[in-house]
């Protein structure tokens, strides 16, 4: 049996474990649990029981499970850095603004999607979308083809971080080495009078992805593309 002092500071620990709930320590809760395991794994259920709680708890809360995936959109937006370099070219605003969004969805890589989602009515991600408009409009864009470049701009964003195809190869295991010598042994023994481009791309095709490469590649290519719609229109 547990003397009075044990059983005290055992009541002590079990209160000082418990999580005291708010929607904010809910949804970085969710955000945890989606960083560790994937989108897929968050549940009502399964985060009542990460969190320690019954799911009726979160409920107090959260109604639905979307409403909980609006709150882990909005908290993804509040980590972006909307802070404007009011002495840099409209283009150097929205590489800064567009690079603060890919460099955080790359934190949340399973939840990058939420983003491009859902609706952004939280004042996190409705001072992103005025920001971004106000940036492109001084780029000469009506409100129109403002609205549809900042969509565009979302979506490829976040579907940039989500697709990412390379493996970050710090230390890579024999396994894949292997597997990276056989995929090129593959490409270079393809017909040439067939397949010349891929032949000759055989070492690039089957190398590792720099992922600090291939993010900004990535933006470079999308802001090309609005900086020539740009100049078209000029």
């Amino acid at each position: 049996m547990y003397n009075s002092q044990e059983m005290a500071r055992k009541s002590r620990q079990s209160a000082s474990s418990r999580v005291t709930l708010t929607p904010r320590t809910v949804v970085e809760g969710a955000l945890a649990l989606a960083d560790a395991e994937g989108l897929g794994a968050v549940t009502i259920r399964r985060l009542a029981k990460e969190l320690g709680v019954t799911p009726m708890a979160l409920y107090w809360h959260f109604r639905s499970k979307d409403e909980l995936l609006d709150g882990m959109a909005a908290r993804i937006f509040e980590e972006v850095d909307l802070a404007v370099d009011a002495s840099a070219t409209w283009q150097e605003q929205l590489r800064a603004l567009l690079g603060s969004m890919v460099s955080v969805l790359r934190a949340h890589p399973s939840t990058a999607i939420l983003l491009s989602t859902r609706t952004a009515s939280s004042e996190s991600g409705l001072r992103a979308t005025e920001i971004a408009l106000d940036i492109l409009g001084r780029g000469g864009f009506s409100p129109t083809q403002a609205t549809q470049i900042a969509r565009h701009s979302l979506s490829t964003v976040t579907n940039l971080v989500s697709g990412e195809p390379g493996v970050v190869a710090r230390e890579e295991s024999g396994e894949l080495i292997d597997a990276r010598r056989r995929a090129r042994v593959l490409l270079e023994s393809l017909p040439p009078e067939r397949y010349p481009r891929l032949v000759e791309a055989a070492a690039p095709l089957s190398e590792g992805v720099d992922p600090d490469a291939y993010f900004a590649f990535g933006l470079d290519l999308l802001l090309a593309g609005i900086e020539a719609i740009a100049a078209r229109r000029r």
